[in-house]
């Protein structure tokens, strides 16, 4: 085989002459320098795409942990929310199971105050409650829906543990409310100091309307119910100073008030001549003595009609 080169300079041609074994020798030559390369940037392309498949999945576990990492404190987030709110909650239903408690002990103790025996009062007992199929379909309540029935319960609940009258008037009868009608004194001895009606004021002079009668004695004498009935306050009250407040039903309320210490506590049932507290000066009170008070239908009228006056 023969190769002819062409010089353009010297317009001169040269030729090389390649034997059968210089010719299989270059062709060779060729043939591994061509495989080589190939190879060389087949490993080159293997490598750079292997380590662009590991830096995207890198890449991709970082942002995959990172949303774990996110879910996982939105959760932790929304735990402590919901424990806040069930905290909140098992308070606020604590405090009603009180009030419900201490409801279920008046009403238990005015069905024996009574001697109902046609009226089974039996907290224990489930209420009966009913009603027709729904139509619709039914809803769960929503935390929100929970809460304001929650609230409205207690409101309901702290007005009927304040207003006792109306179960009071239900569950007496003829007999028990001869117990519970207000008649005589607060105390055995001791005399009146200011009757019901129009006076000039002890403290300021001015002139003023007394809602009660004062009895004055010594600082020791027991001051005692005139009736039967429920403990419906017992504790300071502004101008009373110490004061028990006592509900007889049928619309009746009694009041003793300046004790020096009060000696029931609300709910506490009384019967007649008990005593309930030892007289006193507290509140705007100018001497040992005890306020008398009885209030029929929330109105106070004069306790001369219920009580012996020489």
């Amino acid at each position: 085989m023969e190769l002819i080169l062409i010089l353009n300079k010297q317009h001169r041609a040269r030729r090389i002459a390649f034997g059968s074994w210089s010719l299989s020798a270059c062709l060779f030559s060729v043939l591994t320098l061509c495989t080589g390369a190939f190879f060389a940037g087949s490993y080159y392309s293997l490598e750079y795409s292997s380590n662009t498949v590991a830096l995207m999945y890198q890449k991709a576990k970082m942002v995959h942990h990172e949303e774990i990492n996110r879910q996982h404190a939105m959760i932790d987030d929304a735990k402590r929310e919901a424990q806040n709110n069930l905290d909140a909650l098992a308070a606020r239903l604590s405090t009603l199971q009180g009030h419900i408690m201490r409801l279920d002990a008046l009403g238990d103790r005015l069905a024996k105050m009574a001697k109902l025996e046609d009226i089974v009062f039996n907290p224990g007992e489930p209420i009966g409650m009913g009603g027709q199929y729904p139509e619709g379909q039914q809803t769960s309540l929503q935390v929100s829906d929970f809460v304001e029935q929650l609230e409205q319960l207690g409101k309901e609940i702290d007005d009927r543990s304040d207003k006792l009258v109306a179960m009071e008037t239900m569950l007496m009868d003829k007999s028990v409310q001869t117990k519970t009608l207000p008649e005589g004194v607060p105390i055995v001895s001791g005399w009146i100091s200011s009757l019901f009606g129009w006076r000039a004021d002890p403290i300021n002079g001015k002139r003023e309307f007394h809602e009660g009668i004062d009895f004055a004695s010594s600082e020791n004498t027991q001051v005692m119910a005139v009736a039967s009935g429920i403990v419906t306050w017992s504790g300071l009250r502004s101008g009373y100073g110490n004061m028990v407040e006592i509900s007889h039903g049928n619309g009746y309320i009694t009041r003793y008030a300046h004790n020096r210490k009060n000696m029931v506590a609300v709910g506490d049932k009384v019967e007649k001549g008990q005593p309930v507290a030892i007289m006193g000066s507290t509140g705007r009170s100018t001497g040992t003595h005890v306020h008398f008070e009885v209030v029929r239908n929330g109105v106070p009228v004069d306790p001369k009609k219920y009580i012996s006056v020489n």
